[in-house]
């Protein structure tokens, strides 16, 4: 079979995730990044273009051009990656599906809830597949994780602890001219949400991820710690689960000395399990009988979910750019007509823009306890 042929959205000059996804496409060799609207500014997306080894003439002034001329041609573009601000995610999405192109965007899916509703109706009308990249459900320790609580290896989930604390904006460096920083904290750009939008959103999608179970309702305490900032840099979230579980959720980018500290622990009535996604390739098992398993990646005793995205044997470290691969391993089959299961799409998509809006609005407005949506929202 050929490779897949891949555009990006993003990915410019001092852009963090667009060479992440370039990267994660194509390390499995079976994708191949061909065209490309790389920056705004036409020049900067020609030395982009250039730096990927892109065609010139692939590298196009805007996203627009890139999708009108990609769709015609017949080497054109299989799917479209979007790597881009959160509040350019719909309109890009939205012609890029009209277009007959497949989706994979950054998360979240768009910048309000609103727009999500919006795109789920082009989702639903399209003949090609959409899927966000919700980076940790790619782990394959994740995965096991989740096929063992699937099948009842912890017993009843009774509580969920995940937290997400990064120190990179203690101060305030948007205003320094960090890129970076600059549009995670614009409203304009970012949406309603601050930290609970940029990581808070791969928080609750773990949790509902791997424990198979939707939170019913939440609890929000969400604050703009450093002064003159606009959206909440600092977030604390109570959560009630489907079947009792209660759970904690902490985000917070003002939390000096942590870099990227994802941690997910779940407690049932049987076992406990308990992941680091900076040590990601070790998962805690702690039995009610005080034994405690250390499984690790390409190790045994690992359920196939996991072995099936493990590309490396035991001691062979496997990060943060192999898990990114295994969701576009997951979409290229997706791509192929094969299933994927553990794929995020757009219902994760409306799953986190409602918890966002409902998380910001119940803290601002000091509502306590607020229910969210059932979980199957898009059919």
């Amino acid at each position: 079979m050929r490779r897949l042929r891949m555009g990006l959205i993003g990915g410019g000059p001092g852009a963090f995730i667009g060479p992440v996804h370039r990267i994660a496409a194509t390390l499995d060799n079976d994708i191949e990044l061909v065209a490309g609207a790389f920056s705004r500014a036409p020049e900067k997306s020609r030395q982009a273009g250039k730096a990927y080894g892109v065609a010139p003439e692939r590298s196009y002034p805007s996203w627009a051009a890139l999708i009108e001329q990609e769709r015609v041609r017949p080497d054109g573009i299989d799917f479209l990656t979007i790597a881009t601000p959160n509040d350019t995610h719909l309109p890009i999405a939205r012609a890029a599906l009209a277009a007959g192109i497949a989706v994979m965007s950054d998360k979240p899916p768009t910048a309000t809830l609103a727009q999500s509703l919006e795109l789920a109706d082009a989702v639903r009308g399209a003949e090609r597949p959409y899927a966000l990249s919700y980076t940790y459900s790619g782990y394959p320790l994740v995965r096991h994780a989740r096929a063992l609580i699937a099948a009842g290896g912890i017993g009843t989930v009774r509580k969920v602890m995940v937290e997400y604390l990064q120190g990179w904006l203690a101060a305030p460096i948007e205003r320094a001219g960090n890129k970076q920083a600059e549009w995670r904290t614009d409203a304009g750009k970012s949406g309603v949400g601050g930290a609970i939008g940029d990581i808070g959103v791969h928080a609750f999608h773990l949790a509902e991820f791997v424990t198979g179970l939707p939170v019913e309702a939440i609890n929000a305490d969400l604050a703009a710690i450093v002064p003159g900032r606009a959206l909440d840099d600092d977030c604390s979230v109570l959560l009630r689960f489907t079947g009792g579980a209660r759970g904690v959720l902490l985000a917070s980018q003002i939390a000096i000395g942590e870099a990227n500290g994802l941690t997910l622990r779940v407690y049932g009535d049987k076992a406990a399990i308990a992941w680091r996604q900076e040590t990601p390739n070790q998962l805690l098992v702690h039995h009610l009988s005080g034994r405690t398993e250390i499984l690790t990646a390409g190790g045994a005793g690992l359920l196939p979910a996991a072995s099936a995205v493990t590309r490396l044997p035991a001691g062979h470290p496997e990060g943060y750019l192999e898990a990114f691969a295994n969701l576009y391993r997951d979409f290229g089959r997706r791509l192929r007509g094969k299933p994927a299961p553990d794929l995020p799409g757009i219902e994760e998509g409306i799953r986190s823009m409602r918890f966002i809006e409902q998380a910001v609005a119940a803290s601002r407005d000091e509502r306590g306890w607020v229910p969210l949506e059932p979980a199957r929202e898009f059919a």
